[in-house]
């Protein structure tokens, strides 16, 4: 254990000597890390899925790995990883189409259960209604600048309850 303190202080001097950057790192050997981060889900991804790891978009037989921020897609007789949509899917749009949250995988190889998911979740499969996370934070957001005053809620409440909901 000392070694490995002792390598990672002296990769620590090298870093800092050679560069005029100011460095901070902490480093916590053999303290389990309890909230791992998942990733960032797009804003195109569904709200409410903090803690999951991929998405399946039925209508064009895509995954997404929310962790490596890529699309995986079936081409050329292999599963291919990538940063884009599949020229083929060039034209999809990723905020409308629907997103199978998958909360039951963790592994690194959701296609693995591809035969599964196609026929489960098909080509214009709508399971629950879903919300996009940038229309959701929009809305919030939209929300939140009306102040913290009542005044300005109860005028806007009062035009509300015109109409159908």
């Amino acid at each position: 254990m000392k070694t490995i303190k002792l390598f990672i202080l002296g990769l620590l001097f090298l870093a800092a000597s050679s560069t005029k950057a100011q460095v901070s790192v902490n480093v916590n050997i053999g303290t389990p890390n309890i909230n791992v981060n998942i990733g960032t889900p797009p804003v195109w991804g569904p709200v409410g899925y903090d803690k999951v790891e991929y998405y399946y978009l039925p209508d064009i037989q895509v995954y997404y790995d929310i962790r490596a921020s890529q699309y995986i897609y079936f081409g050329n007789g292999k599963w291919i990883r990538t940063r884009n949509l599949p020229n083929h899917c060039r034209n999809y749009d990723l905020y409308h189409g629907y997103k199978v949250v998958l909360t039951d995988y963790h592994g690194n190889a959701p296609y693995t259960h591809f035969h599964t998911h196609k026929v489960k979740y098909y080509k214009g499969y709508k399971g629950k209604p879903q919300q996009n996370r940038r229309d959701y934070n929009e809305h919030h957001e939209h929300h939140d600048d009306h102040g913290h005053g009542n005044q300005g809620h109860e005028k806007h409440d009062k035009h509300e309850g015109k109409g159908k909901h």
